[in-house]
Parts: C-alpha cells; structure tokens; sequence
C-alpha cells in the first residue's frame, strides 16, 4: 500500500510518515518547508534542532532499512501535484528508482496550521487563504483526473464548529423543518481565519464528493501534545518539530515549557474557553485507523478526533500540579485575552467514531505529563522567554 503524505515535514506529517513506513507501508512525503520558514522569519521559538526532510529519511533509512520518499516543492503548484498521480513526480531524495505508482491513501496535512499567524496582518492572510484552498482544490482535481479509488484523508480541525450552545455531532446533523427532514453537514462558526479556511476545505470536499465520487475522510481534530512516539524513540534525531512560542506551539506544550523555564502560564481572560485535546500518539492511530477502513465511494465521512475535554484553567492546574512536584514553582497568571472568543459556554462534542473503528485513547494523566516535562526539561537551556508570547490580537 502507498501512502502520500501532504506536509510531510511538519508536527504531525513526520511522525505519521514513519508510522507507516515502520508497518510496512510505501511512503512518500512531500513538503515546502513553511513551517521552518516562518519559524525563521517570525523568530519563534523551537525547541531543539531538527534535521533537513532529506536528512530525516535518510537517518530513518540508517537506522530501520525503510524507504521514505521526499519530494520538496509547492502543493499550491497544480502540476506538482499532479505529478504525484500521473508518474511525472521528481523525487528529492529516493533510494529505489522510478514511480511508486498511483497511492491508495493520501494524508493532507499540507496547510497554514496556525491561527494566530492567519492573523497577524494582511499578507499572513492571504497567504492562509490562499495556499489553504489551493493545495485542497489542487489535491480534489488530481483524485478526480487520475486515481478515484484514492482515499483522501483530509485534517480537518474542531475549530471549524465554534462553541455552539447545543451538543456537536461528528461532522453532520439531521434537521426537521416544517415537516420535512434532511440531513446536513453541522453548522460551522470558526472562531479565526485559520479556522474559516478550514471550514471552506469541507465545502470544497463536499462539492468534490458529490460530483465526482471520490472517497473522503474528513478528521476535526483537536489540539494535539506530546513529543515523543514509537518511531522517534529509536534516534533523536527523528524527533517531530516542537514549537512553545504563542503561533505555532500547542497549548499544552507551551504550557510545559513556560513551566520548566519559570515563566507564568498564560491563561486568556477567564480561562473557561473548554476544546478537545488528543495526544500525538492518537493523532497516529486515527490517520492508521481511518486508512485501514475508508470511506466509501461518494462518502465525506467525517470524525471528531479528540479523546478528551479541558479547560484553559483545567490544563493550567495539571501545569502547575505536576510541575510544581517535578520542583519547578509554576506560576498561573490571567491576562487580558487577545482573542475574541467566548471565554465561558457549552461544549459537549461527540468522539465516539474513532473509537468503533479500532482507537484505544490515551488520556492526559499526570504521567504522561510527566513524560512531557522530563524531554522538555533536558533542552531547558535551549528555551527563549522572549519568544513565548507575540501577543497576536484578533480585533
């Protein structure tokens, strides 16, 4: 089986792209480095150093004997992306010669990830707007042109629903009116233009399934934590990108390290504002389950894949609870919220299609936390303070 993986460089891309390598899969990545790029431009802070994409497959080729395809180029290109279907791919790096051939899954992470940065001005704006949808109608042609049995299995984001005031089911919901019943995708209300983009992806994909067949899974995912995962663990060095600055890092990761490096966790406003979270492991096993069951032909099935609810105050007091015993003096401190965003509501999502489809969760336990602090606490003296919070404002 191939699996092509979108954004292959990033937080989640190169952890999923071992993944499936290490279980025997054919893998291809690809990527422009966006991430590392914007890194350098907005001086956000990383935690450690991570090799070159060519250079991660080929420490992971060293030390596993497993081929990691690469290709480096712009998925806003159609012609790159079509190349990925029609056999005119260029490989940057490949130990086997010629075309891999047609994937039977493709994993589109190939996207501006973060809210802030599509908030930052006008020109992060566009860029989010524009390279968001591009990359997905340029993904949603070439299936249709070349390879209509590929399933697509799109990362969609929880961000897309907002905080209603009812409960959130997976993705759609069946409405009577006026005597007469349909069913519909759920309301969308993103709370960033990040966030809107990602709404507009599953128009698009809705569109595309409609019209032209394709097979679709469409995963709302939660903000994910964590560092480490089977694969990485056997070098370092294949560690995935860890960022802890306010634009790209994951709250719970950036809550670890303003713990280990003494500064106040950042809590906007009340603290109430309540999201699913998941752990980067589960990230891995919904990718591997949704591949192993796929969608059908003309489905957009779509799951909420978190595995568990907290608060911003919530997940500052674990924070500061395992912190505190690990001998750091972790220090809770509420600011003015520079988001907008309703800071106390209801929030009961569903989450149970992951689970029948083969996921085992794991939950935020304080030894897990603990896991966190203690990575995070060996690269201390590579934390920045002064990168933490850019205080990125909504208004």
């Amino acid at each position: 089986m191939h699996v092509l993986i979108l954004g292959g460089d990033g937080y989640l891309g190169w952890p999923t792209a071992m993944y499936f390598s290490n279980r025997g899969y054919e893998v291809t990545v690809v990527d422009n480095y966006f991430r590392r790029n914007a890194c350098l431009e907005l001086d956000s802070g990383m935690l450690y150093s991570v090799p070159s994409l060519i250079e991660r497959a080929k420490i992971w080729y060293e030390r596993t004997g497993y081929e990691i395809k690469v290709v480096l180029g712009d998925l806003s290109n159609p012609e790159l992306m079509r190349g990925l279907f029609d056999g005119r791919v260029e490989y940057s790096w490949s130990v086997s010669t010629g075309f891999t051939g047609v994937p039977s899954t493709v994993v589109h992470y190939a996207e501006q990830p973060s809210a802030p940065y599509s908030l930052i001005d006008y020109k992060r704006a566009d860029f989010t707007v524009v390279n968001n949808l591009r990359v997905t109608n340029n993904l949603l042609w070439a299936v249709r042109d070349h390879a209509r049995d590929t399933h697509i299995i799109k990362l969609g984001t929880m961000g897309e629903y907002g905080t209603p005031n009812i409960d959130i089911e997976e993705g759609w919901i069946n409405i009577q009116h006026n005597g007469r019943e349909g069913r519909f995708l759920f309301p969308r209300a993103a709370g960033s233009l990040y966030h809107t983009t990602k709404v507009m992806d599953t128009d698009l994909i809705w569109f595309a399934v409609r019209m032209w067949d394709l097979k679709v899974t469409d995963l709302m995912q939660g903000p994910v934590y964590g560092i480490e995962t089977e694969e990485s663990n056997i070098d370092k060095r294949l560690r995935t990108i860890f960022n802890y600055d306010e634009v790209f890092g994951t709250i719970v990761n950036r809550f670890v390290t303003q713990a280990v490096s003494d500064y106040p966790l950042t809590v906007y406003g009340k603290g109430g504002q309540t999201r699913g979270y998941l752990n980067i492991k589960d990230t891995l096993q919904c990718i591997h389950a949704s591949e192993r069951s796929p969608a059908s032909t003309g489905e957009l099935r779509i799951f909420n894949q978190i595995m568990e609810t907290f608060s911003v105050n919530e997940l500052a007091e674990i924070t500061k609870r395992v912190g505190d015993l690990r001998g750091h003096n972790v220090e809770i401190k509420s600011i003015d919220n520079p988001r907008k965003e309703a800071e106390e509501h209801y929030y009961n999502p569903k989450y149970q299609g992951l689970k029948d489809i083969g996921v085992t969760p794991n939950y935020l336990t304080d030894e897990v936390m603990n896991g966190l602090f203690k990575i995070v606490e060996s690269y201390k003296e590579n934390i920045r303070t002064d990168v933490i919070f850019k205080g990125v404002k909504w208004g």
